[in-house]
């Protein structure tokens, strides 16, 4: 009988092998073989924890297809888990619902640190991965893979951020409410000079031009979602740049980002607020929608940062907070979190009832994309991510705000 010792301590899975394995190859097969019983051993008993069953009849039951699951699990954890969905080792008719459990029982925190993660942790210590060219480039990889995948998910206006369900029950009308809360929140006045950094395909800026009478300027590094917003806003008084925010001049009465912070990452969030500070009017009054993580972290998702959002970091409050206080104030936080689980999950019928007509885009991507927005619902759905409205204004006697809701 193979003799092993397997040792679990503080999260972190430790095998001892026999001397003798590697001088064998019939050691070997056996030792890989047994290894790999032992994953499935593991991992079979750690989703038992959450109620995720296998190859059972719930929802959000796992189906294998194939068995190296297991130790690809084991050893890249959500990108792994990720990756094997892609590559069909795997099914779940709830994938949202299956992850929810798994985050709530937080499974991850209970095996050793992935390979992955290490590299990705290391590379983000030693490098900044959103510098001026590679943060045009991330934005690029993202949002130049084609208007039509987000025309055909998005609302009409395309905004492609959490939407406000409280008073609403679709999309459109959840993104226009989220829209007009900004509006509120900023106090838009007419002829207000207002920055939007990151517009994507335009759609506030639109929105707010048509409804505030405001003048606006809209920046993206991305240009596909440049042309667009350009034909959106032709006829309205508003001018769109491709240019990061490390390149904007001027001055505003309000400055505005919707889902841009995401992208700016820890090294770079008190350039950020410099730029902000050099631009906002003296009591201009700026709001930030952004994602918002319960720790400070330097690196993202694995899975998401290898193939949705490269170089994305998602802040926290207390990296906020650290970035900006020397220059402004937070006057108001509002949690969305739980909007964003029924936004993500309307994103990802609208793909999958547009997917035949979305023929530039193969089966791998399609699981890619699904994973992507069922495991994001999910995070929210788990409260392992928060969606944070921040008003803030400059560290000044200013009159008192009343945030909008």
């Amino acid at each position: 009988m193979l003799r092993r010792t397997i040792l679990i301590s503080h999260g972190w899975l430790l095998v001892i092998r026999p001397r003798t394995l590697p001088f064998s190859p019939i050691g070997r097969d056996c030792y890989k073989e047994t290894m790999a019983q032992d994953a499935k051993t593991l991992i079979t008993d750690l989703l038992a924890r959450a109620d995720v069953p296998i190859n059972g009849s719930q929802p959000w039951s796992i189906r294998v297809n194939d068995d190296r699951v297991w130790q690809r699990v084991l050893s890249q954890h959500n990108l792994g888990l990720g990756e094997s969905y892609m590559d069909g080792w795997w099914e779940c008719d709830a994938i949202d619902e299956m992850l929810t459990r798994i985050l709530t029982a937080n499974l991850e925190g209970m095996l050793r640190l992935s390979p992955s993660l290490v590299l990705l942790a290391v590379g983000s210590m030693l490098s900044n991965r959103q510098t001026l060219l590679r943060a045009r480039r991330n934005a690029q990889y993202h949002y130049d893979i084609g208007n039509d995948l987000y025309a055909a998910m998005l609302d009409p206006r395309m905004i492609y951020s959490c939407g406000y369900w409280k008073v609403a029950d679709n999309l459109a009308d959840a993104q226009e409410a989220k829209l007009d809360l900004i509006c509120r929140k900023l106090q838009f006045e007419p002829g207000m000079r207002v920055l939007d950094i990151g517009c994507g395909w335009g759609g506030f800026i639109q929105f707010a031009a048509e409804r505030y009478g405001v003048r606006a300027v809209g920046i993206s590094p991305a240009g596909e979602q440049v042309r667009i917003a350009r034909e959106r806003c032709a006829d309205l008084p508003v001018e769109i740049r491709q240019q990061d925010y490390r390149e904007v001049a001027g001055q505003f009465d309000r400055v505005v980002s919707i889902g841009m912070m995401e992208h700016v990452g820890p090294r770079n969030l008190k350039e950020f607020f410099r730029v902000c500070d050099s631009v906002l009017a003296p009591e201009g009054i700026m709001l930030h929608h952004t994602i918002g993580s319960q720790s400070s972290i330097r690196h993202g998702d694995a899975f998401v940062d290898r193939y949705i959002f490269p170089g994305g970091v998602i802040p926290s409050l207390g990296q906020i907070f650290t970035a900006s206080r020397k220059r402004f104030v937070i006057e108001d936080v509002q949690n969305l979190g739980p909007d964003y689980d029924p936004t993500l999950l309307a994103w990802c019928s609208n793909v999958e009832a547009a997917w035949d007509d979305l023929r530039e885009y193969d089966e791998r991507f399609r699981r890619m994309w699904r994973y992507y927005l069922l495991s994001s619902a999910a995070a929210f759905r788990a409260h392992s991510l928060q969606l944070w409205q921040l008003v803030m204004r400059r560290e000044e006697r200013t009159p008192r705000y009343d945030a909008a809701r």
